[in-house]
């Protein structure tokens, strides 16, 4: 069950795991950022992406240190509204998530099972904050938090700009810009206490008349018991179709409860 979720939801539940992480030493050169780099946050916001629905046919890929699984997803989001992931192996639908800015549900085939409940009581047992913008973020490739609200400290790591949060003490994140148009290139989030580390790269970036969208989304996360990745590639990209959202949970599958 736990791969397909994690397809469904992405990184959300890697972000989760609870097992000690490696520790990776960093060895990045870094140096003081110059002053004319000081304005990356707003620059970041300048390649938003102005739409009302996307809809995205993609191939996607789960590897850990037991299994590897091949799968076709179809994501179809309408902006700040809500996000229909479905998976399928050999066009069979295998798990299927709607996602609201109040709600989270899902189902999936293997075991039968399916969640309803909102971002509070599934906050708390991925042991991570959640909301419905992280994974609308997480998809279109800008930074998983709204960096014009925070505080950070900047630098330069391999000709890319990094913006490390200040404010946060528990949980380290990391947002890594290019430095021609800022576009998001990569994120770190790291808990210490909890030994969690992951790293989202993004790459390959198209152009639309609605803005800049990255094609590839590669999700690491680093465990003593092994290494967890997912890679997701866009292979069909629309803008402003007229969408339906049909979700509905099959009979007879087992509601999970999360305490």
């Amino acid at each position: 069950m736990k791969k397909y979720i994690v397809l469904v939801l992405l990184s959300v539940f890697v972000i989760s795991c609870k097992s000690k992480a490696v520790a990776v030493q960093n060895t990045d050169k870094t140096v003081e950022a110059p002053k004319e780099d000081k304005k990356a946050i707003a620059k970041h916001y300048d390649n938003k992406l102005d739409f009302k629905t996307l809809n995205i046919k993609a191939s996607a890929k789960y590897e850990d240190e037991k299994q590897s699984q091949n799968v076709s997803a179809d994501i179809k989001i309408e902006k700040d509204k809500q996000i229909l992931v479905s998976v399928r192996f050999l066009g069979i639908t295998m798990a299927k998530a709607l996602i609201t800015p109040t709600t989270v549900s899902y189902y999936e085939k293997i075991k039968g099972t399916y969640y309803e409940g909102d971002f509070t009581s599934l906050s708390k047992w991925l042991g991570t904050e959640l909301d419905y913008s992280k994974v609308q973020n997480l998809l279109v490739g800008e930074a998983l938090d709204d960096l014009r609200k925070g505080k950070y400290t900047q630098t330069i790591v391999e000709n890319l700009i990094r913006l490390e949060d200040d404010k946060e003490v528990d949980v380290k994140k990391s947002f890594f810009l290019d430095a021609d148009k800022f576009l998001l290139q990569k994120e770190q989030i790291s808990q210490a206490k909890e030994n969690i580390l992951l790293e989202i790269k993004y790459t390959d970036n198209k152009t639309f008349d609605q803005g800049i969208l990255p094609t590839t989304i590669e999700i690491n996360a680093i465990q003593p018991k092994g290494k967890t990745d997912i890679n997701l590639n866009y292979n069909n990209i629309s803008f402003n179709e007229e969408l339906s959202f049909p979700y509905s949970v099959p009979s007879g599958y087992k509601k999970v409860i999360i305490k």
